[in-house]
């Protein structure tokens, strides 16, 4: 599969696209909330891990060139900085 470089913004939507339509469900378990969820947007390849680190490298190391988006499981943000995150479930 040949790689199309994406913006920062094209690689977030589809990122969020992925993970809305078919990702979301298959992570979105109680002992996930909160882990980080890492996405290679080109091949839908994914990992789980507490801070996104270790899935960005596993990832790199299939693909050194993969083009990455990662969100908090559970969470409408990855990070918050001086406030509360919220929730996205209950």
């Amino acid at each position: 599969m040949a790689q199309t470089q994406r913006s920062r913004e094209e690689i977030a939507q589809r990122g969020k696209a992925l993970y809305a339509d078919r990702i979301r469900a298959q992570v979105e378990t109680e002992e996930n909330i909160g882990k980080m969820v890492i996405i290679d947007v080109d091949t839908e390849d994914y990992e789980v891990d507490p801070s996104g680190l270790e899935s960005a490298r596993q990832l790199h190391a299939k693909r050194p060139n993969a083009q990455l988006y990662g969100i908090r499981i559970g969470y409408r943000a990855a990070d918050a900085i001086g406030g509360a995150m919220e929730r996205t479930t209950p």
